[in-house]
Order: C-alpha cells, then sequence, then structure tokens
C-alpha cells in the first residue's frame, strides 16, 4: 500500500511540474465601489508578493498562476474609502494538497456593502463585509 501511495505521489508531483502544457488558474479582482473610491489590493503566497495595486473604479487586476502540489494559496488584503481605513484580509485562492487543479477562474468583486465572489459562471455572493 506504501509504495502505491509513493507512485501516486511521484504522478501528482509530475503532473504539476509540467506547467507548460496546463492551463493557468486566475484570480480577478474588479472595483465596482463607488466614484473616486480607490481599491487597494497586497496578495501574497508563501511563494509569491504582487506587490501593492490600485484600482479606480470600474478597472480590474488578475494574476495567473500554476497550482502546486503542495497546496497553492493566496492572501490578500483590500483596502477602500479614506486612508484605506475600511478592509478586508481573506483567502482569495487556496488548492488542495496533492490535487493540482488547472483553468479555474475566481472573481472578486469589491462593493460598497462588502466583497464578493463568485467561480465559473456562478453568480456573486457576499463573502466578507468591509471592517475598520
Amino acid at each position: 500500500m506504501n509504495s502505491f501511495l509513493c507512485f501516486l505521489l511521484i504522478i501528482a508531483l509530475c503532473l504539476g511540474s509540467s506547467n507548460a502544457v496546463w492551463e493557468k488558474n486566475t484570480v480577478h479582482f474588479k472595483n465596482s465601489l463607488g466614484p473616486q473610491n480607490i481599491l487597494k489590493i497586497h496578495c501574497a503566497s508563501n511563494e509569491d508578493n504582487l506587490g501593492i495595486h490600485y484600482l479606480s473604479p470600474g478597472q480590474t487586476y488578475d494574476f495567473s498562476f500554476h497550482d502546486s502540489a503542495l497546496k497553492t494559496k493566496f492572501n490578500c488584503d483590500l483596502g477602500q474609502g479614506p486612508d484605506f481605513r475600511f478592509h478586508a484580509s481573506f483567502t482569495a485562492y487556496e488548492g488542495k494538497f496533492i490535487i493540482v487543479r488547472y483553468g479555474r477562474n475566481v472573481f472578486w468583486e469589491a462593493r460598497e456593502e462588502g466583497i464578493y465572489r463568485a467561480e465559473g459562471k456562478e453568480a456573486p455572493k457576499l463573502m466578507y463585509s468591509w471592517t475598520i
């Protein structure tokens, strides 16, 4: 049984390392806040710091990546309002251990009442409210 599990792990790692063949996953952010309300976004994983991005209303920001067999995870901090005092911190994407996924699209939309999430063609759902 142990050799079978080792075999599965080796196959999963090989599939995860052949990134050129598989479609990347993408996380999308959209600023749907009111006029003149800038959205500040900062996302990072254990391996990558994506820096700070500022979006005017209507603008979008996307980043793409390949899942790792060791569990890909991106945490993001969003801020808005005067001095960006209204904020939300959450996991914007989390893969699974050993299960590598390809071509996923996760959509996050900042609105006045909070942060909405949708994946694929599902309707956006309020996930996080702004905190001070």
